[in-house]
């Protein structure tokens, strides 16, 4: 940091186990990432090619080269996953993780429905290749799951092999944990947090509102994910209680 201030949480260091915040790429080009991480490489953990954007991004491979040579893991978005295995070409997808040196892969069924005994097989499969993280909740609003179907499925996508599981929002905040209007689903993390560890969720949270809510709930190294780019900074200011949002939260005052 660039000077001294009393009475600010300890953040975990990198790499980190939890205290994550997962960043969403949506298309950035080669030079707005150089210029991203010149100022946010510091507090970025990893980064997400939004959904199927790899597919149709020039220059993907240096892309890549530009997060690695900043140590920043980097993943397709699940929703490629999906893509591939509607189309009957899972072997495909393994081949392009290889080709593209992929060392993360995130699994999900938000788009499409999987049997999730499939989808723990994948899991498994895939976990052998990389480090898979992978995402429960639907990306239709219409789907609302029960907390104990979110613990399950949660529950049984960790033992499966996932290093951690996303609670899946969209870049939009307002699906799965959260009602439409962006709200969170209170009562279903409170029963999630009852059987999940903290620290093997990263919680979608692309929303201020969002991101001051779990901060307070669980404190300053909550995993957060679908961050945006612009964000990172303002997030981790709300971690550290330097912002109006979260200022009293951390704050011991001495007399």
């Amino acid at each position: 940091m660039n000077y001294s201030l009393k009475n600010i949480p300890e953040r975990t260091q990198k790499p980190r186990l939890n205290g994550l915040t997962m960043v969403m790429d949506k298309g950035l080009s080669v030079r707005q990432i150089e210029d991203f991480l010149e100022v946010a490489g510091p507090h970025t953990d990893i980064v997400k090619l939004g959904w199927s954007t790899s597919y149709v991004t020039p220059n993907l491979e240096d892309k890549l080269k530009v997060y690695r040579d900043a140590n920043i893991p980097v993943y397709f978005g699940g929703t490629l996953f999906e893509a591939f295995v509607i189309r009957n070409q899972f072997d495909d997808y393994r081949r392009v993780l290889d080709k593209y040196d992929m060392q993360y892969a995130e699994v999900s069924d938000g788009s499409i429905t999987i049997p999730h005994e499939q989808k723990c097989e994948y899991i498994s499969k895939l976990s052998e290749q990389v480090t898979v993280i992978s995402e429960v909740g639907s990306k239709d609003a219409a789907k609302i799951f029960a907390p104990y179907k979110w613990i399950s499925l949660m529950q049984a996508e960790i033992q499966a092999g996932s290093w951690k599981v996303i609670a899946e929002a969209r870049e939009s905040g307002n699906v799965g944990l959260y009602r439409d209007s962006g709200e969170v689903r209170q009562g279903l993390v409170d029963e999630i947090l009852t059987q999940i560890p903290a620290e093997t969720i990263i919680w979608e949270a692309p929303q201020k509102a969002q991101q001051v809510w779990f901060i307070k709930l669980i404190g300053s190294n909550i995993n957060l994910g679908n961050i945006a780019p612009a964000d990172v900074i303002p997030v981790e200011t709300l971690r550290l209680g330097l912002r109006s949002d979260t200022f009293d939260h951390f704050l011991n005052l001495e007399i």
